[in-house]
């Protein structure tokens, strides 16, 4: 007899293998049915009636038969350490959920906390130059101090640079994979990514049975956007999949930067495209992007601004509570907000806004907000 925990795993799992269900519409059908569970157990007359389902998907949803593939993929999970990970999920990457397109679920194998404070995805070219690689070792080096958690699409050149200088240097990295938990791509990178589950580690939202395709890498790249503070290009071509990143980036409010390149060469065309188009910040190192994420204040500095802060400010009952979450845990998605604070969503949102405009606040890219 399967518990609670692992019978809503299966449900969970299950929701994925619907036909013509992608993440949105799985997340309407959970906001309407009330769980995984009860989108199964729903007639097919009322899944009809919920927005985006209609007839054909409803009756796709009524006879599909998923429970057993999912039961297979979570017996794979539990046998190779995977953890499957639901965007309900405290440890789903927040900055990620925040993205209509979101995935509904994850599969992580590592140790690195998906929702670190600060996290930066570096992208690139797969046919990186020695100079791009030697820029990547830098970046990555002169990054380690800030204690960033680096993430990459474990590919040929500018990715797996990224993932091998963060090992170096000990920093925890993420890749982040086109396909399932069941194989590694490229190949030549097993290692890699062996020593990343140990200092780091590897998320897709493919199962096991998933092999890699191409038509993949859109959909992995909008993960690697959507679960960082800050996307680095380091050379691309202006059609490589690094710009498409880039641009998914932009599209979430993410804060994108590029290092410039020479005028011809092919493979720093793109990041200049999107310096010259302002789709990225320009930046020749880590200090410029420490400086332009707000993140060179010493941890001294920054007690002292909240010391200076609590002496000066009258809030209302519900700044205070507000104020107090984020003085203890730095950064806050608003949907964290919500559950912490126990306050109306309307109610909330006016606050946020007033506590903005009177430079208490500030909002980050994925609707996350901290002190000023």
């Amino acid at each position: 007899m399967p518990n609670k925990t692992s019978n809503e795993k299966l449900y969970q799992v299950a929701l994925t293998l619907l036909p013509n269900v992608g993440s949105v519409l799985a997340k309407n059908l959970v906001a309407y049915c009330g769980s995984p569970e009860a989108v199964f157990k729903t007639s097919k007359g009322k899944l009809e009636k919920i927005p985006g389902i209609g007839k054909e998907r409803a009756e796709d949803i009524s006879s599909a038969d998923v429970l057993k593939e999912a039961e297979e993929e979570l017996k794979f999970a539990e046998k190779y350490n995977i953890t499957p990970l639901f965007f309900t999920d405290e440890n789903y990457p927040q900055r990620l959920k925040a993205c209509a397109d979101s995935p509904v679920l994850l599969y992580y194998k590592g140790n690195a906390d998906l929702n670190a404070e600060k996290i930066v995805g570096i992208v690139g070219t797969r046919r990186a130059s020695e100079y791009g690689k030697e820029v990547t070792k830098k970046l990555v080096a002169d990054l380690a101090a800030q204690n960033v958690l680096v993430v990459s699409g474990l590919a040929y050149g500018i990715d797996v640079a990224a993932h091998n200088a963060s090992l170096e240097n000990n920093l925890k990295t993420v890749g982040v994979l086109a396909h399932g938990l069941n194989t590694i791509y490229p190949q030549q990178h097993k290692s890699v990514a062996k020593k990343m589950v140990e200092q780091g580690g590897l998320l897709t939202e493919y199962i096991s049975t998933n092999e890699m395709h191409p038509s993949n890498f859109p959909s992995r790249n909008r993960i690697v956007a959507g679960m960082c503070d800050a996307i680095v290009v380091i050379e691309s071509a202006i059609e490589g999949g690094a710009v498409i990143t880039a641009n998914i980036a932009n599209s979430y409010n993410r804060d994108v930067f590029a290092f410039p390149g020479k005028s011809t060469d092919k493979f720093s065309a793109g990041c200049n495209f999107l310096i010259k188009t302002f789709k990225a910040k320009m930046i020749e190192g880590a200090d410029d992007l420490l400086l332009e994420m707000n993140w060179k204040a010493t941890a001294s500095e920054q007690k002292s601004k909240k010391q200076q802060r609590q002496l000066v400010l009258i809030l209302s009952d519900e700044e205070q509570k507000i104020y107090n979450l984020l003085n203890e845990k730095t950064e806050l998605a608003i949907d964290s907000l919500v559950d912490e604070t126990q306050m109306n969503s309307s109610v909330l949102a006016a606050t946020l806004l007033e506590m903005e405009m009177n430079s208490i606040i500030v909002s980050l890219p994925g609707k996350r907000y901290k002190l000023i």
